[in-house]
């Protein structure tokens, strides 16, 4: 894994962050933050919908996300939804 993506721990729970040097802090995998806070069987369909809502009342929230390439469980790079401290 490149050095700068690392694994989080929270619990049990394993959340996919980057280091941003430019702007001195990490992008967090929104999918894995609300696997944490939710605990939903499907964290994927929960930010979809949740995305959508905040998107219908042009909340900047959605807007504020950023897409990066992060390790998927399957051992690919493949875009997700990211924000980093300030935005989550």
């Amino acid at each position: 894994m490149d050095e700068k993506y690392a694994i989080k721990l929270f619990d049990e729970y394993k959340i996919r962050t980057k280091w941003d040097p430019e702007i001195e802090d990490y992008y967090y995998s929104v999918i894995d933050v609300i696997a944490v806070l939710t605990e939903s069987k499907n964290p994927s369909a929960y930010w979809r919908k949740l995305k959508q809502r905040l998107s219908e009342e042009s909340n900047e929230s959605v807007t504020n996300c950023h897409r990066l390439k992060m390790p998927a469980k399957d051992g690919k790079m493949r875009e997700t939804d990211v924000a980093n401290t300030k935005e989550l």
